[in-house]
């Protein structure tokens, strides 16, 4: 079934699982647009259960739709337009990467819809580039352009421990709050007032965790610690990504796993 007969069957309420097979602005290694069918699968593995740990059944569930994966050929264009698409029709959109450049034109959708719109971005890197090598759509610059266009009124990135100078400055030019991995305490608490969208980029985890990501950055968050902070959130969670899961580092599927899980643990917080 294309992806168009399946956005028949969207409805109000909906939380519509769109991939985004793209990798085409990695700027280290390619792999990530093979992640999102991977993901599923691993999510659906008979190894394991549908059920998140709050016990909803999501093999059950209707409000949960696979839309499978769009085409990109316009990068900016196609996925805004996808994510539009959905969002009009009264459902939320989780998204599986891909590399991380695809957030930006997914918020460019919400921005159009969410205008005092939250975004917690859990991620090893800033991503806050103006450009890097002379490519501002690379996936080290979308919370940049984000910021610069407004598309969300507070970025809260959790997890980072390898920004340099030029982002620093970027981070305080856009006003954003950075938990640095070396002050990271399980007990700290994120409050959000409005609707948040998550962005998980796998390389937030410590490698020992998900060695299935193109930039290994050791000294990372654990699989329970990111748990936690989806579990622990209060304010609606309205959509989110996975992004940077590279199949091509992961032949045992541990990566694959542990994105299955935090797309099912993310799948129920949404459906609430």
């Amino acid at each position: 079934m294309k992806n168009n007969d399946r956005l028949k069957n969207v409805k109000p309420g909906t939380v519509a699982i769109l991939g985004i097979p793209f990798d085409e602005n990695s700027s280290f290694m390619k792999g990530p647009a093979r992640a999102p069918r991977k993901i599923i699968e691993a999510m659906s593995s008979e190894s394991s259960n549908m059920s998140t740990e709050d016990i909803i059944d999501l093999g059950v569930e209707p409000r949960l739709l696979d839309l499978g994966d769009i085409e990109v050929r316009n990068y900016l264009d196609d996925i805004e337009r996808a994510v539009s698409r959905v969002l009009e029709r009264g459902a939320s959109v989780l998204s599986l990467g891909g590399d991380h450049s695809v957030t930006y034109p997914i918020l460019r959708a919400y921005g159009k819809k969410y205008k005092n719109l939250n975004v917690l971005h859990l991620d090893a890197h800033p991503d806050l580039y103006d450009q890097l090598d002379g490519d501002p759509f690379s996936h080290a610059c979308p919370f940049a352009r984000v910021m610069e266009e407004k598309l969300a009124v507070r970025l809260v990135q959790v997890g980072i421990r390898a920004m340099n100078p030029h982002q620093h400055e970027q981070a305080r030019r856009f006003n954003v709050e950075t938990v640095h991995m070396k002050d990271w305490d399980p007990s700290i608490t994120l409050v959000f007032e409005g609707p948040v969208y998550i962005s998980l980029d796998m390389d937030v985890l410590d490698p020992a965790f998900a060695p299935g990501v193109s930039h290994h950055e050791p000294g990372g968050l654990s699989t329970r610690d990111v748990l936690r902070i989806i579990r622990a959130l209060e304010a609606p969670v309205v959509g989110a990504d996975i992004v940077e899961y590279n199949p091509c580092r992961d032949p045992s599927g541990i990566t694959a796993m542990v994105a299955g899980k935090f797309l099912k643990e993310i799948a129920g917080k949404m459906l609430g």
